[in-house]
């Protein structure tokens, strides 16, 4: 089943995305912040400390990540904002970023814009609802929240001293045939203007990846449990490499461990070189396609299922 594109051009979804603000969906959303954001008067010391301890390490720590596809779901605009979920129900993520500069020892790249994506619960990327996720879920527009249909889950921060960022949000849900992820670009040398980040260059283009173990967990809890089918694993799948942490592996930590729709903390170190320029527009690796559905204004150089296939063995 497919989602309803709308018309979002004075709606209670753009409403809520321009404002920055978030209406959670359910007790589920709501309880897991509460856990996850408890320690947040602590962020600042914790930042430093861990940025002392990465500039302090030998330089063969540092990796420089593997860049991948930016995939067939980018769209320009993005808002910078913390909070990326827009009432998006789902388990929630606490997603911390690090970003190092590899030429440089290490060295923390303070006022790197980060920029994430990803799909909802369902599958569903905003800009893309009416694209088949897979299996069989329910339509996009069906989930009740307030979200912009054209902006929720997408957005940029700006490093800080330490080179970090933090995210609030959802575990995503996955889609035919790609395994549970997260998009990321991180550019430099622009500036913020009307919301959103405007100039400078894409120096890394990469994805984020979870365990599959904590993704089954995740996938068995509502809403995730109403999207049915087949899921793929990591070690099937077109784009992650098996590599780990440098091609993207996620560190995850639940909030409650015995508990996991309460939350997770997620955090990696993005290596990167400052002078490169990587946007990941039509590079190799694969994209994800849904296999059905996909939206008629979606970029010319989206891979198809089958070239996605053949870029990963080669």
């Amino acid at each position: 089943m497919t989602g309803t594109h709308k018309d979002t051009t004075i709606t209670r979804r753009r409403a809520i995305a321009v404002t920055g603000g978030t209406v959670a969906a359910g007790g589920l959303a709501i309880a897991g912040y509460q856990s996850a954001f408890a320690d947040e008067t602590t962020a600042t010391a914790t930042d430093t400390a861990a940025a002392s301890a990465s500039a302090g390490s030998s330089s063969d720590t540092c990796v420089l990540m593997s860049s991948v596809t930016e995939g067939p779901y980018y769209l320009d605009g993005a808002l910078v904002r913390k909070d990326i979920t827009e009432g998006k129900s789902g388990v929630p993520l606490t997603l911390r970023i690090t970003v190092q500069d590899t030429t440089e020892s290490c060295a923390p790249v303070a006022g790197a814009a980060v920029e994430i994506w990803h799909c909802d619960a369902w599958g569903y990327y905003s800009g893309y609802t009416t694209a088949n996720p897979g299996g069989s879920a329910p339509a996009e527009s069906e989930d009740g929240s307030t979200a912009d249909d054209e902006t929720y889950l997408r957005g940029y921060q700006v490093a800080n001293a330490n080179g970090v960022v933090k995210f609030e949000t959802i575990v995503p849900g996955w889609y035919t045939p790609r395994t549970c992820h997260i998009h990321v670009k991180v550019h430099t040398g622009g500036e913020k203007e009307d919301g959103t980040y405007e100039g400078g260059k894409v120096n890394f283009t990469g994805q984020l990846f979870f365990a599959d173990d904590v993704a089954e967990q995740i996938f068995e809890l509502e809403p995730y449990s109403q999207h049915t089918g087949t899921w793929t694993k990591l070690e099937d799948d077109m784009v992650y490499d098996g590599g780990g942490a440098s091609s993207g592996l996620l560190t995850l930590k639940p909030v409650h461990k015995k508990d996991p729709s309460k939350g997770y903390k997620g955090s990696i170190t993005l290596g990167i070189d400052p002078d490169a320029e990587n946007t990941g527009a039509g590079s190799g690796g694969g994209g994800g396609t849904p296999p059905s559905g996909a939206p008629g204004d979606a970029p010319s150089d989206a891979p198809s299922a089958s070239a996605s296939s053949t870029d990963a063995s080669s």
